[in-house]
């Protein structure tokens, strides 16, 4: 490892582009395994575990088509059975494989699908009881199917799965009869890349393998598992069109990643399928549609600051930035703001078409709202839906009308509105009740003196007096109370109401 780091090199390593896949690769490892089993026999049987040191494998693959290639592997398991230091028996199992494997891509991972054959001794032991049972093997002969899924993690460390499981085809003990077996493998590796040079690449791996095992003899049956875990150095060849014209390999490009996500900027909820413009080296490429949850990941970008710049229907137009390292995955959520309401604005004026002044008994409805002027004869809406809008107005003693406006976003609309006086029925009506301080019914006179018009109140003390509108003054009498005079305004069909409570003499005095 040491060696290869000091070798000359165009650059470190984090990944390959599909059309660089390699073309061959070997990979060598080094370390121990720990080992834990046992036999049973009709005699008595035993179990075992241990360390065993050196322990050592090599693969090695080949691809004749950029996804299609062989493989080959060996592994040596060293083995010995110790009692109190003193070697029991010791010796050494073989596992030889090979057969045909296929690649694909998967985003920014790396499958490999393999098929071939295996070959794998396993440990059994003659006379197996506490003496001194001696090491010998069986055998297994197996279809393998098995698989392979590298994916980036962080700083360019690779990560790497694996399983292998045998398909017995035949089984045989120590001393060829027949036997039967079963198994299967699984196995971790973190890749580190260390170096690139012209048209190979070096790496080491961290390696985790478990191995299940069991042999079926007829007169003993055997199981393991065994733990191997160690470091690995692993060589990649690759192609090189421009080493045929004697040109160097330029460098792998270091690239990053980015995973974007647009939100709502007040619930936090994604936006359904937002348009992202990513800027990157000061360039903008073209939009895309991020998914239904508002989630894009952009692979391959060239490391520094990248700029996402996001569009969506009913959204302000929002942006966000992030610095994209060589080798890593950046991340940014962008929220966006809703648009403000586009809407109008509405002033409404009702005035007496006879003389220009306010109605303010009026009733306007807009829409589905109703509203009332006031004093002014005003109304001002600042929140209108743009279009044409119906607008009605009534008042008692004016024609009800109805008129319309139409409404501009971000404008005013002014709408004066004149009401003409209903048809004029010549008389007013002057009622009332009058009674005494003490709240009893007063049988009183009541006069206008502008008018003929002269009346009594009934035993309830009510009166009525039709007159014609204008203002008059009512004088009002009872027998033993305190004269009132009081001035009324009338229009013309309406009805003036007031009431008259009148003092006693005696109380004046």
């Amino acid at each position: 490892m040491l060696a290869l780091v000091g070798l000359p090199r165009d650059g470190w390593t984090q990944g390959v582009k599909p059309e660089d896949w390699e073309r061959a690769s070997l990979r060598l490892r080094y370390g121990v395994a720990l080992r834990d089993g046992e036999q049973a026999a009709p005699s008595p049987g035993f179990s075992y575990s241990g360390m065993t040191p050196n322990d050592m494998a090599a693969g090695a693959t080949v691809y004749g088509w950029e996804w299609l290639g062989v493989w080959a592997g060996f592994q040596r398991e060293g083995f010995a059975l110790l009692r109190k230091s003193a070697a029991v028996s010791e010796g050494s199992l073989w596992r030889v494989s090979g057969g045909g494997v296929a690649r694909l891509r998967l985003g920014p991972m790396r499958a490999e699908l393999s098929a071939g054959y295996g070959f794998a001794q396993l440990p059994l032991f003659s006379g197996a009881i506490p003496g001194a049972p001696a090491f010998q093997s069986g055998n297994r002969h197996a279809a393998l199917v098995g698989g392979r899924l590298r994916f980036p993690l962080v700083f360019r460390v690779q990560g790497e799965v694996r399983a292998e499981y045998p398909w017995v085809l035949s089984a045989k003990d120590a001393g060829g009869a027949e036997a039967g077996s079963r198994g299967f493998e699984v196995g971790a590796a973190l890749r580190v890349p260390l170096v690139r040079a012209s048209r190979w690449s070096g790496a080491l791996a961290l390696d985790y393998q478990y191995i299940q095992d069991r042999l079926t003899a007829s007169r003993a049956r055997s199981e393991q598992t065994l733990q191997r875990i160690g470091a690995a150095l692993e060589f990649s060849w690759f192609d090189a069109e421009a080493s045929s014209a004697g040109a160097p390999v330029p460098s792998l490009p270091s690239w990053g990643e980015l995973a974007l996500r647009v939100v709502d900027a007040q619930t936090g909820e994604p936006l359904a399928v937002p348009q992202v413009t990513l800027v990157v080296a000061g360039e903008a490429r073209e939009p895309q549609l991020a998914d239904p949850e508002g989630q894009l990941l952009e692979r391959e970008l060239e490391p520094g600051e990248v700029v996402a710049r996001v569009q969506a229907e009913g959204y302000q137009l929002a942006e966000g930035s992030v610095t994209v390292g060589a080798g890593e995955r950046a991340t940014l959520e962008i929220r966006a703001h809703r648009l403000a309401p586009q809407v109008g604005r509405l002033q409404i004026s009702v005035t007496d078409k006879r003389d220009g002044t306010p109605v303010p008994n009026a009733v306007l409805s807009v829409g589905e709202r109703e509203l009332r002027p006031g004093a002014t004869g005003q109304v001002r809406l600042v929140d209108v839906t743009p279009g044409p809008v119906s607008v009605r107005v009534a008042a008692p003693g004016f024609q009800s009308v109805e008129e319309a406006a139409l409404i501009v976003a971000g404008e005013e609309a002014v709408l004066p509105v004149q009401l003409v006086p209903t048809r004029r029925v010549g008389y007013a009506t002057i009622a009332g009740r009058v009674r005494s301080t003490g709240g009893r019914s007063l049988i009183a006179r009541l006069v206008i003196p502008t008018t003929k018009v002269r009346s009594r109140t009934n035993a309830q003390g009510s009166f009525s007096l039709k007159v014609r509108p204008g203002t008059y003054r009512v004088i009002i009498s009872a027998k033993g109370h305190l004269t009132q005079t009081k001035s009324v305004t009338v229009r013309d069909g309406e009805q003036a109401i007031f009431n008259v409570d009148l003092f006693p003499r005696s109380r004046a005095r």
